[in-house]
């Protein structure tokens, strides 16, 4: 598989982004840098925008008003898609009206679950009939006892996401897939799970805002990537957040973004084509070289065309030669 290209902006050629936020959009407080100016030109050039987030510790009305806060003002609650409303969605078709569920998680979680009309307990003997977790910090291990309870007895599991990690302004901390995982070495058991990679983010999504072409916006390759080339969306990769460079020249055939940009400015600019010659590739004026399985490239400080040259060469040696190469040390992305 080859990187993707197009001769016009992405925004003029996608009619809806599906943007990730965690490392995307923002990070902890703050916004990516350049994210608010490209997702405003992006929306003028015609795009609808989809704020979708594993993360369920926060309402999609809290959510929104930290995106207004970093200066994307014209955000709307209903731009915001979480987890916990696409495990909300599940829960609900799946069990009756009114039902009690077992909650572990916060707020978060809790108002999608009731927005569906179902009533949110925290003990089994309160009689739920799933167990539904998402991520909160305040999570202790009394709930996951519960959980482990409830679930022990054959009560079905719903989980929001299984991202082992979350980007935070401190750095990188434990997300909900490792709170999962202490109940699943409780229990052996395996939730149905919501966020991406599964699907049924996605579908709350498009169900949402429509879309002929929609587009993923991501920094995760196992959970933004992975997920969209399941459901058959293509993927704008971007490196502001948890997977690097050299992450993204090892990932293989199916499993690799149908696009990559250092940040969200890709969104608003041409995906030029890779042209390889042996051990040479070239997108636009930048290049890449690989000398010794070393790869060394040429390029402007975040240029699109040069970090479309380094992948385009690293999978080109992959698929033809078997080769993996890795980046110089000294070379940043």
């Amino acid at each position: 598989m080859t990187l993707g290209s197009s001769d016009r902006p992405l925004s003029e050629v996608y009619d809806l982004a599906m943007l990730d936020l965690d490392g995307v959009v923002y990070v902890g407080p703050d916004a990516v840098p350049g994210a608010v100016e490209s997702l405003d030109a992006a929306r003028s050039a015609g795009t609808s925008l989809a704020y979708i987030t594993n993360n369920a510790s926060r309402t999609a009305s809290e959510v929104a008003a930290h995106l207004r806060e970093i200066g994307l003002s014209d955000v709307d609650d209903a731009d915001v898609v979480t987890s916990a409303q696409a495990v909300a969605h599940l829960v609900a078709d799946a069990l009756p009206a009114g039902s009690a569920v077992l909650l572990v998680g916060g707020e978060g979680l809790r108002r999608p679950l009731e927005e569906r009309g179902l009533r949110c307990v925290a003990t089994l003997d309160e009689g739920p009939l799933a167990v539904v977790q998402g991520f909160h910090p305040d999570v202790s291990w009394v709930q996951l006892a519960e959980a482990s309870y409830a679930i022990g007895a054959g009560i079905p599991w719903f989980a929001s996401n299984t991202d082992l990690t979350i980007p935070t302004a401190r750095g990188v901390a434990p997300g909900n897939g490792s709170l999962v995982q202490a109940i699943r070495n409780a229990t052996g058991a395996n939730p149905t799970v919501a966020g991406k990679p599964e699907a049924a983010l996605f579908r709350e999504t498009l169900e949402r805002f429509g879309g002929e072409r929609p587009l993923m916006v991501g920094d995760r390759l196992d959970t933004d990537i992975d997920g969209a080339i399941g459901v058959d969306i293509d993927t704008l990769f971007v490196l502001t957040g948890v997977n690097d460079l050299q992450d993204v020249m090892d990932a293989g055939a199916g499993h690799r973004p149908t696009y990559i940009s250092y940040g969200l400015g890709g969104l608003n600019e041409a995906h030029s084509p890779v042209e390889v010659e042996g051990m040479t590739a070239h997108c636009e004026s930048s290049s890449a070289q690989v000398s010794d399985g070393v790869l060394t490239f040429e390029t402007s400080d975040q240029s699109t065309a040069g970090f479309r040259a380094v992948v385009g060469l690293a999978w080109h040696l992959a698929d033809h030669s078997g080769l993996r190469v890795r980046l110089d040390g000294t070379m940043k992305s």
